[in-house]
């Protein structure tokens, strides 16, 4: 039977003090790229800290950054270096595997593949490398030296959902899907249901940039752009994203529309500096601490206990949460707070598929 890591709160609300944003590009095209320190705040010699990124990398204002913020603050305590390389669009398994190998051929440890679309890859490889400690962000690989970082996106979208029934001006909200996997899918269940039951009247209009192995739709604000003007041309006031770097479109056309409101992902998307512009329209952000997961999985690595196991970040645990950022959700928080106790205390069962 396989180990769960176990993570206190204390390591949670510490580690999360990492959420500091980047205003980097985004790049939808393979980037090799690593930096490197020679200082070590424990005294040793640091650790090399490889990130296989998923589409959109480094820069995306969203999933991938937090990841980034989990190992740069590593990078910070620890010392070593970090080597990033990107997924494209166009990717296969091969391109995957090859990035994996290449990492931990080189001696990078812990290698951490970014997102749920290197699983396969990753099932195949860690075990050719097992003094290598690898990690995966949103999927489950079972591996002795795997660590599998998941988290209760649906949990933490329910609040998303709350929040915008409880806002919407017009009774119409929606929900863009960067692509309809099975993890996107869990946004989507528990946006809805937590709109619903809140607000059992309003509608909530749902639609998927891309499909199946098309992974573009993580990684086209122009996308993004188009669906939610659709949505907030047909109606609706209140838009959820879940998107990858194409919610930074979805982002720009909500606030082309007065008394409209976007709803963030992944990161505090209201502190994020490339989004400055459009924060008086960021409702919420529903962050998740992506960062947490990365930061401690290298952690346990330098400390010499690599964690493996799944590691599983929920609303209990604050692996999931709403951002506050800009008040505006500071007159509902007693609603918010509602709804997350019985969330936690398991009143609500939240559905991961619609």
């Amino acid at each position: 039977m396989r180990r769960v890591a176990k993570l206190s709160a204390a390591c949670i609300a510490t580690a999360a003090l990492a959420l500091t944003a980047t205003a980097c590009g985004s790049t939808s095209s393979e980037d090799e790229g690593s930096s490197s320190s020679s200082s070590s705040a424990g005294g040793g010699k640091g650790v090399k800290i490889g990130l296989a990124f998923d589409v959109g990398g480094r820069g995306d204002r969203s999933f991938n950054d937090s990841a980034a913020r989990g190992a740069d603050k590593a990078k910070d305590e620890f010392g070593g270096e970090i080597k990033e390389l990107t997924a494209k669009t166009s990717d296969t398994e091969a391109d995957r595997e090859q990035r994996l190998s290449d990492m931990a051929d080189a001696g990078y440890n812990p290698v951490i593949g970014v997102g749920f679309s290197y699983a396969t890859s990753m099932g195949k490889i860690a075990p050719k490398f097992p003094d290598t400690t690898f990690g995966i962000i949103d999927s489950v690989v079972d591996a002795k030296n795997v660590n599998s970082i998941t988290f209760a996106e649906e949990q933490g979208s329910y609040l998303a959902g709350v929040a915008a029934a409880l806002k919407t001006k017009k009774n119409h909200v929606g929900f863009v899907g960067g692509v309809d996997t099975p993890l996107i899918k869990k946004f989507e269940a528990g946006y809805v249901q937590g709109v619903k039951d809140t607000k059992p009247a309003v509608k909530v209009d749902v639609q998927y940039l891309s499909r199946g192995t098309d992974l573009s739709g993580f990684a086209s604000p122009d996308k993004g752009k188009e669906a939610a003007s659709g949505m907030l041309d047909n109606g609706a006031d209140v838009v959820y994203t879940a998107a990858g770097s194409s919610g930074n479109g979805a982002i720009e056309a909500v606030n082309g529309v007065k008394g409209a409101w976007a709803i963030g992902v992944d990161s505090d998307q209201y502190n994020i500096p490339g989004l400055a512009k459009y924060k008086s329209s960021i409702l919420t952000s529903m962050i998740k601490n992506v960062d947490v997961g990365v930061y401690d999985l290298i952690k346990s690595v330098h400390d010499g206990k690599p964690a493996t196991g799944i590691s599983a970040y929920n609303l209990a645990k604050d692996g999931v949460s709403l951002a506050t950022s800009g008040g505006f959700i500071d007159d509902i928080q007693p609603q918010l707070d509602a709804a997350k106790k019985k969330i936690v205390d398991g009143s609500i069962k939240v559905k991961t598929t619609p």
